[in-house]
C-alpha cells in the first residue's frame, strides 16, 4: 500500500500518546483520520488539535473491550467517509495487577484480555470483512510490545501474556488473508524509538480508565501518575537518569511499514535480536528459560 493519500484510518487508543502521534503521521501523508478513544475530554481536544492543522479528523467514543462498541467505530467511519484502508488497533491497558501471577486478582486478569487481546480481536472482526469487501489496497496494524511479543518480563505476567497474544492472532490474520488472496496486509508493531528512551505513554497510569466492573477487590493499583514517577527516581537512584524515547519515530515506522508491507515492525536493535534468539535457541534445545533469571529483580544466575 503505497499511497496513502486520502485514504482512511482508523486509530484506537488515538487521542494521545503513540495513536495520537501516530494519527499526526498518518495527517501529514494526507490521510482521513477516525480517533477512538474511552477518554472522551482529551479525545476531542486531540481531533480540534488536528483539525487546526488543517488534517480531516473525527473522533468517536469507542470502548474497544466491547464489540458493540467497535461495530458502532466502524459504523461511524463508513458513516463520515464511505471507506476504510487502514485500521490501527492501538488501544491497551497496563493490567494493574501486582506481586506474583497467582496473586492477581481475576478482575485483572479480564480488564487485560478484553482491551489488549479482545480489543485487537474486534477491530478484526468489525473492520477486516469491510477491508477484504472493498477488494482495494488495505492495511491491519495491531499494537504488542517487547514485553511478551518478544519475551516476557517476569513482574509483567499479565501485560506480557496479551502482548505475546496479539502476535500470534496477527500471525494467523497475516496467513489468512494470504490464504484468499487478498489486497489486505497485516502487521504487529513492537512500539520503540530508533533512539534510545523509554516510552512515556498513558500506559503508565490506564489505571484512571479502569471501569467499574473490573474493579480490583483489594486495590494494589498505584495512584495515577505515580508508577512513571516511581520508575524515574528508581532509576535516578541507580545512577540511569531516565531518558523518553520520542514517539514521533514510532510513527513514521509504522508508515514506512504500511508502505513496505513488512510485518514485523520494529527498529533495528542488537539487544532486542539476541533476546529473541535466546529465546528461541531455549526453545529448540528444550532447555529452561534461563533467560528470564537476568530480568528478576534483583537478577539470578542459572545453578550450575
Amino acid at each position: 500500500m503505497k499511497d496513502l493519500e486520502s485514504k482512511v484510518a482508523v486509530i484506537t487508543g488515538g487521542a494521545a500518546g503513540i495513536g495520537r502521534e501516530i494519527a499526526l503521521r498518518f495527517g501529514q501523508e494526507g490521510m482521513k483520520l477516525v480517533l477512538a478513544d474511552v477518554e472522551a475530554t482529551v479525545l476531542e481536544a486531540t481531533v480540534k488539535e488536528l483539525n487546526e492543522r488543517s488534517i480531516d479528523a473525527i473522533g468517536v467514543v469507542t470502548d474497544v473491550a466491547k464489540l458493540e462498541s467497535v461495530e458502532a467505530l466502524r459504523d461511524a467511519t463508513l458513516d463520515a467517509y464511505g471507506a476504510v484502508h487502514v485500521v490501527c488497533n492501538n488501544a491497551g491497558v497496563g493490567g494493574g495487577g501486582g506481586g506474583h501471577a497467582w496473586e492477581h486478582e481475576m478482575n485483572d486478569w479480564r480488564w487485560a484480555f478484553d482491551v489488549n487481546v479482545l480489543g485487537v480481536v474486534h477491530g478484526i472482526n468489525a473492520f477486516v470483512p469491510v477491508l477484504v469487501a472493498q477488494d482495494v489496497e488495505a492495511h491491519v496494524i495491531n499494537t504488542s510490545s517487547h514485553n511478551g511479543g518478544f519475551f516476557p518480563l517476569p513482574s509483567t505476567a499479565i501485560y506480557a501474556a496479551t502482548k505475546a497474544s496479539v502476535v500470534t492472532i496477527t500471525e494467523v490474520l497475516w496467513a489468512q488473508l494470504r490464504e484468499i488472496d487478498s489486497k489486505v496486509g497485516a502487521s504487529v508493531l513492537f512500539p520503540s524509538g530508533r533512539s534510545p528512551g523509554i516510552l512515556n505513554t498513558g500506559i503508565w497510569n490506564s489505571g484512571r480508565n479502569r471501569p467499574a466492573e473490573y474493579a480490583q477487590q483489594n486495590p494494589r493499583e498505584e495512584p495515577a501518575g505515580s508508577a512513571l514517577e516511581k520508575y524515574k527516581k528508581a532509576m535516578e537512584a541507580a545512577g540511569r537518569p531516565v531518558v523518553f524515547a520520542d514517539l514521533s519515530e514510532i510513527a513514521d515506522q509504522v508508515v514506512e511499514g504500511i508502505r513496505a508491507d513488512q510485518f514485523w515492525i520494529h527498529p533495528p536493535s542488537d539487544l532486542h535480536d539476541a533476546s529473541i534468539l535466546e529465546r528461541a535457541e531455549s526453545m529448540v534445545a528444550r532447555g529452561t528459560p534461563d533467560y528470564m533469571l537476568a530480568r528478576l529483580d534483583p537478577p539470578r544466575t542459572p545453578k550450575q
